[in-house]
């Protein structure tokens, strides 16, 4: 290659990176500004809750509201993360702008009333659809508009969160699983960046969490346990399982509220009669609201779990229970801080059954369910060592990457595409095809199964007649 085409290049490389600098950090203000406003008005509204308890009595008219308006004024915008998944592969009709506002207030709403919900599907569907308006406002190319689809991720992500490397890398890694797209590397953590440095400069903090474990260890001087290292690996398989279950569950809650209430906005109704039941049954209130902070002492929060002193065995389950009742039903949030919440529970338990360090396995559960629900290891991975450290790096990894493993090939976001199996064992499963459709063939397969079954008996009670 000669010397002027050899800088040639680089010049088209430098000036493609600064198009999208350029382009990608006025939208990332944009949304990081957005995600600041919702995480105030999200703290604004437990607060509320928390003040005056009576709010959760509101949660039927509330999701009866949310759902019909919705249905009025939010066509195209009811995909929510799905949707946003299915224009960065297939470019069409775009993100609607009113997805926006839509998400915000609702997902509020669904705070201020007691659902058992989280702030990722809101702060992706906030970079999504401003990602879409700015792309419209250009007039990008299709494979423009992907990339910039994919920046608006990072940045709601990276924003909400706190960890733009994080987002940068989960915008990658969340459309296909065992593949990335490194084209919209740098504008994903160009936006990623600019998004969380925005949401900070309006003074929005982010609740920080600490690993005592090894905690002032010189890196020099850290060696791996191998029997703690094993202990890892058994929980890894088990926070797998639990992502698995928690995926799984969800849509077929979701199918059962279809089935037995045709009307959607009466889906929420019967949740939310479900939900305060449930309540009054157990005697608390800790597993409403996304469970980052209570003002009562002894109620199961995030950064609780990280207590050694703190076991509890059954948080995880309960959690699990109010958020997929509230979500598939209609209320509108995001999974990801509940499966925090499920994680990190499900993480404290685990560790005093093995007897092994609780705040690490916590941390270990925050990000290893998370990874298999969304199968996304190395962004779950990468966040682990933005909140917790680089000392617990290969705890983490194994973590993650059994978790991903275990998980199988489910996720809570059904428009995720498949590009590599996860296993041999899997290769019967189809590639370049999304999880809905593996689900459904799935469910074909199974009622297939099911129709032979019941027509055997009649063919081999025919069959015995014969002289």
């Amino acid at each position: 290659m000669s010397a002027s085409l050899f800088f040639h290049h680089r010049f088209q490389q430098l000036r493609s990176i600064f198009k999208w600098i350029v382009l990608v950090v006025p939208m990332a203000a944009v949304v990081g500004s957005l995600c600041a406003l919702f995480l105030w008005s999200l703290d604004r509204a437990t607060a509320a809750r928390f003040d005056q308890p009576w709010l959760i009595f509101l949660m039927p008219v509330a999701g009866f509201l949310m759902v019909l308006t919705y249905q009025r004024f939010g066509r195209g915008a009811e995909g929510g993360n799905n949707l946003i998944v299915e224009q960065i592969h297939e470019p069409g009709g775009g993100v609607p702008l009113r997805m926006a506002p839509l998400i915000l207030v609702s997902t509020v709403l669904t705070h201020l009333v007691g659902g058992s919900a989280g702030r990722e599907g809101t702060a992706v569907q906030l970079g999504g659809s401003i990602a879409s308006a700015f792309a419209k406002l250009f007039r990008l190319s299709h494979a423009e508009v992907r990339i910039l689809l994919m920046a608006g991720v990072a940045a709601g992500f990276g924003a909400v969160f706190g960890t733009p490397i994080a987002g940068a890398v989960f915008a990658l890694e969340v459309l296909t699983i065992g593949r990335m797209q490194y084209e919209a590397l740098i504008p994903s953590l160009a936006a990623a960046i600019a998004a969380d440095w925005t949401c900070h400069a309006w003074g929005i903090e982010h609740v920080q969490y600490h690993v005592a474990y090894l905690a002032g260890t010189p890196a020099s001087t850290f060696h791996l346990d191998p029997l703690l290292l094993a202990k890892v690996g058994v929980a890894g398989v088990l926070f797998g399982l639990m992502a698995r279950c928690f995926s799984e569950i969800s849509h077929r809650m979701s199918a059962l509220f279809k089935s037995i209430c045709a009307y959607a906005p009466l889906r929420p109704v019967i949740a939310s009669a479900v939900l305060i039941g449930l309540v009054y049954l157990l005697g608390t209130r800790e597993y409403l609201g996304l469970g980052v902070w209570s003002p009562n002492i002894g109620d199961a929060t995030i950064p609780g779990f990280f207590d050694p002193a703190r076991i509890d065995y059954w948080s995880w389950f309960w959690k699990a229970v109010f958020t997929i009742v509230t979500l598939s039903a209609g209320f509108k949030g995001g999974e990801v801080t509940p499966l925090f919440f499920i994680g990190a529970a499900l993480g404290n338990a685990i560790a005093a059954v093995l007897g092994a360090p609780v705040d690490l396995f916590a941390a270990l559960g925050f990000v290893a369910v998370f990874a298999g629900a969304t199968n996304t290891p190395l962004a779950c991975m990468i966040m682990g060592i933005e909140l917790f450290g680089a000392m617990h790096t290969v705890y983490l990894a194994v973590a993650c990457f059994l978790a991903y493993i275990c998980s199988g090939h489910t996720s809570i976001y059904l428009s995720q595409r498949i590009g590599i199996v996860k296993s041999a064992a899997a290769s019967h499963i189809p590639v370049d095809v999304t999880l809905r459709h593996v689900r459904d063939l799935n469910v074909n397969s199974l009622g297939d199964m099911v129709g032979k079954v019941r027509r055997a008996p009649s063919q081999t009670q025919w069959e015995g007649s014969e002289p």
